[in-house]
């Protein structure tokens, strides 16, 4: 029977929940074990997609079209497990399913109530990934325990135990255990607090992972196992790690996390072998060469916005054996401060997606600074129209070129609406989305990277690059490198006279893994490399005594 383990979290958001669901289920898949990964999200909204990058982070994209919570890439990332549309379900998508129900006289005239007719949606929703081919089904519950709108989803767990059977289902709460620097010693009472909460509402943990600065005592360790009612050996201390997430599966391992559950579910699993795992961090620890990149959007200060692309460098780093350090800019910076200092020294730079017109044209700013100075250079969607829009001004001399998602009358609309998103009013869930294919030319650079002639990659995007302007476009040494089958819509652009420049209309960074990091991600950092020793021999040839100071 397939087992399941909830993954709660008290005492403070962003404890990290989908970080170690992540991590346990990549050690479950390394015993053996056919995972599935879900998240349940308490928010109103249908889904993340019409919501701001501040308020939620980035909106990560599926290979179905579903838009979905970010910690769904640290899912894909950590584990295989195939996720869908069902690994990712809101309270607006639960009472729009119960809503339209009732609408359909399918409740035969019945009070419908959040008990017991959304929690039987919540655990529909649980069960819909239930299948003979899987063993472990890990759902992360988010918001806290306390919060109001959580409480439909901890009810939905606890009578989902009753119906499965309770040795088929694991509890795992993720707490936090802070130091008192006044007090000089760790505090267990949040812990306390939290649990206290879970087990008002009938839900007694089996695990509780410890989020803290230090080192727990074995006197900590005692008090939290006998206030909290698990046993010792079921406290497993989480350090907080500055050097890499992916530290985090090894730190479960050493709490011996990964055999408590096998042996509490009674999971056939073979021996954990995580030597490729130690290798990639030893990779990681030991670069070669260090190299600066700027990240240039319109949310830069906020990091979870850009989520995926962080981490898609740094897996194309360790693929390359390079640390690569971040600078993240406003692109509204450069437009009132230029680009000759904040660019000044990067081996390479990112433009990624966004909406909406405010910081454009620092981004189009920091294109022409990579195209003429010979910088490596990557566009991600409004990166790659932003890249277009940059060439057509400033090389093939067209004067106000521009996009009709900013301007509807531009005089030049080198990026218009896609012909299917023409009669859509709607917002959420309208896009082009989803993973969609691609054909190559096999003379480009990003046929190099692929090292095949078709591909196929996640989209997300209302506009196009407008074909009326493709051989122009072409006359000026511009390659539309990757197309859609039919030839129509442009997926890559590139130009042959560089040293690496590409745009892409859609999202490599959703398919980047730290053990098979994404191939224009690597082709990317690994130009940004070459352009740091050609610096560094050029500095060595003007002035020897200087040559180290590059790196």
């Amino acid at each position: 029977m397939t087992k399941h383990i909830f993954v709660t979290g008290g005492v403070v958001s962003s404890l990290g929940k989908g970080l170690t669901s992540a991590s346990l289920g990549m050690l479950l898949e390394r015993r053996g074990l056919r995972v599935r990964m879900q998240k349940l999200d308490p928010y109103i909204n249908v889904d993340p997609g019409t919501m701001s990058p501040y308020q939620h982070g980035e909106v990560y994209v599926l290979d179905d079209g579903s838009e979905t919570d970010l910690d769904l890439g640290h899912y894909e990332r950590f584990t295989n497990s195939p996720l869908t549309r069902n690994s990712n379900f809101t309270t607006g998508q639960i009472y729009l399913s119960v809503i339209e129900k009732e609408r359909r006289g399918e409740f035969l005239g019945k009070t419908v109530q959040v008990i017991p007719h959304i929690t039987n949606e919540i655990q529909k929703c649980i069960a819909a990934l239930v299948a003979e081919d899987v063993d472990v089904v890990i759902t992360e519950i988010g918001g806290t325990v306390g919060d109001i709108e959580s409480l439909p989803f901890l009810e939905a767990i606890r009578q989902f135990s009753l119906e499965v059977g309770k040795e088929n289902c694991l509890y795992l709460h993720l707490t936090l255990v802070p130091y008192l620097k006044a007090a000089g010693e760790m505090k267990t009472k949040p812990t306390q607090h939290s649990v206290g909460l879970l087990r008002q509402i009938g839900i007694q943990p089996d695990v509780l992972v410890c989020r803290t600065e230090r080192e727990l005592s074995r006197e900590d360790r005692e008090k939290i196992a006998l206030f909290c009612n698990v046993p010792v050996q079921a406290v497993v201390e989480e350090r907080d790690t500055d050097f890499s997430i992916y530290e985090v599966p090894m730190a479960l391992v050493d709490s011996q996390l990964d055999q408590f559950i096998v042996k509490r579910l009674n999971l056939p699993a073979k021996v954990l072998d995580l030597s490729d795992w130690q290798r990639l961090l030893h990779r990681l620890r030991n670069p070669e060469v260090e190299i600066n990149v700027a990240v240039v959007g319109k949310y830069a200060e906020h990091r979870d916005a850009y989520k995926s692309i962080y981490e898609a460098i740094d897996h194309a780093g360790i693929q390359v054996g390079a640390q690569v350090r971040v600078t993240r800019l406003q692109s509204e910076q450069l437009e009132t401060e230029g680009p000759e200092r904040l660019l000044a020294g990067c081996d390479g730079i990112l433009v990624p997606g966004g909406f909406g017109e405010r910081g454009v044209e620092g981004k189009v700013q920091a294109i022409r600074w990579a195209r003429e100075r010979g910088i490596p250079f990557l566009g991600i969607c409004l990166g790659m129209q932003c890249a277009a829009i940059e060439f057509g001004r400033n090389v093939v001399g067209l004067e106000n070129a521009g996009s009709t998602e900013f301007e509807k009358d531009v005089t030049h609309p080198l990026i218009c609406l896609l012909n299917e998103q023409k009669e859509v009013t709607q917002k959420g869930g309208t896009m082009r989305l989803g993973a969609m294919p691609c054909v190559l030319d096999m003379a480009s650079k990003a046929a190099a990277c692929y090292e095949t002639g078709q591909i196929q990659e996640r989209h997300r995007h209302r506009y196009e690059f407008n074909h009326a302007y493709r051989q122009q476009f072409e006359a000026h040494g511009l390659r539309f490198s990757g197309t859609s089958p039919d030839g129509k819509l442009v997926e890559i652009i590139e130009l042959d006279s560089h040293p690496w420049f590409v745009g892409v209309q859609f999202h490599p960074e959703f398919k980047s893994k730290p053990t098979l990091p994404h191939p224009l991600f690597c082709g990317f950092i690994e130009a940004g490399v070459q352009r740091r020793r050609r610096r560094r021999e050029q500095s060595h040839d003007n002035n020897p005594s200087e040559a180290e100071s590059v790196l």
